[in-house]
């Protein structure tokens, strides 16, 4: 395997892809979903457990790691791979959604954010340069670009301003990561929802040059028609020969409808916050276990799921630990979830493969429709 990381695509169908991101740490098949390590674990999990899921790489987030542990320390224990016993690749987020996100917490300069830590109110500045920085202490394997995500819905002229900065960012982001052979940086396209926008954000980019492309700005409140009138068109604005990412996305019906627009790489929460709060994602669609009508349920969550969840343990069983707060709870849901996430990214990449992906869409579509089947 070549030391740089490359990107191989083997298939399409219709707009959909299916591929291999080559890493020195291993392979990415996609359509590949990422599991959410925030700070670094994946919540209720164990590393080799979420591998076993079939989870071929980790997001981490770069905001919560310079603030706790600090990335410094991280570096000093040998980088994030071995300080969270993981071995795989490792997507890390800029920073800069969180940060963002923080409102009265920070000051936005053309130099970047500065801002108080939701943990002790210790002032900060984030910028490219130390987004970077940060980044390749962590030692990343993929590291994105430091931008601004602003909340939607917005003013086009707030957008078209947010974008400019974000793509000046950008080029400061390329300029500070240098040649990292064995490590990629993503460029990040905003623009809203707003065609124009997105074109302009995507030249921008592309004249930069970045080893990947993440679609940024969706998912933060304009709804799926929405964000599906933007897939329709921003993938084929980027290079057809690089990643495109579509970030913090989402819900299975999100991710199949992204994976037919051209998208390659999701990340989300949603498995493991789900399976913390008592709901647990099946081919049927989401099941609150907290319901009493599994309280004598003998059933599995899913009776065509081999993951351990549904391999031991009932409905009643699972109803009846997280109503008592046990942590098995968020453990077997939170594995039931990724397993869930993972068998659809595979029957997606299978159906792309085989240009087959209308029918499969169309049955995931018909069994979600049915509903979950009440117990006997």
């Amino acid at each position: 395997m070549s030391e740089r990381f490359h990107f191989t695509l083997q298939a399409t169908d219709g707009r959909a892809r299916t591929g291999t991101i080559h890493t020195p740490r291993g392979e990415i098949r996609t359509p590949a979903f990422m599991p959410v390590g925030t700070a670094a674990t994946v919540k209720a999990m164990l590393p080799e457990s979420v591998r076993a899921t079939g989870a071929d790489i980790l997001l981490g987030n770069t905001y919560h790691l310079m603030l706790r542990p600090g990335a410094e320390r991280i570096a000093r224990l040998g980088g994030l791979h071995r300080f969270m016993n993981w071995d795989r690749p490792i997507l890390t987020d800029s920073g800069g959604f969180q940060v963002m996100s923080l409102a009265a917490l920070r000051k936005l300069t053309e130099d970047g954010v500065t801002f108080s830590s939701h943990i002790d109110g210790s002032r900060h500045l984030l910028s490219p340069e130390t987004s970077m920085e940060i980044q390749r202490l962590l030692g990343s394997d993929i590291v994105m670009c430091f931008d601004e995500c602003p909340a939607l819905p917005a003013t086009e002229d707030a957008v078209a301003q947010s974008m400019r900065l974000s793509m000046r960012w950008a080029q400061r982001s390329r300029d500070a990561f240098g040649d990292r052979p064995g490590h990629a940086l993503f460029g990040i396209m905003q623009g809203g929802v707003t065609k124009d926008l997105r074109e302009e954000s995507a030249k921008a980019l592309t004249s930069i040059g970045f080893d990947g492309y993440a679609i940024g700005g969706l998912a933060v409140g304009e709804g799926q028609e929405a964000m599906f009138g933007v897939l329709d068109y921003a993938p084929g604005f980027l290079p057809a020969d690089k990643p495109r990412y579509l970030m913090g996305v989402g819900k299975p019906d999100d991710i199949v409808g992204a994976v037919q627009r051209g998208v390659d790489m999701m990340d989300c929460v949603l498995p493991s916050r789900s399976g913390r709060t008592g709901q647990a994602w099946t081919r049927r669609g989401p099941v609150a276990i907290k319901n009493a009508r599994h309280a004598d349920d003998p059933r599995p969550l899913d009776e065509d799921c081999t993951c351990p969840a549904c391999a031991g343990y009932s409905r009643a069983y699972l109803h009846h630990v997280f109503r008592a707060g046990e942590m098995i709870s968020g453990m077997l849901l939170t594995w039931h979830n990724l397993h869930y996430f993972q068998e659809l990214m595979a029957g997606l990449r299978g159906a792309i493969a085989e240009g087959r992906l209308d029918d499969f869409v169309a049955d995931f579509h018909a069994m979600r429709a049915q509903g979950d089947i009440p117990p006997p």
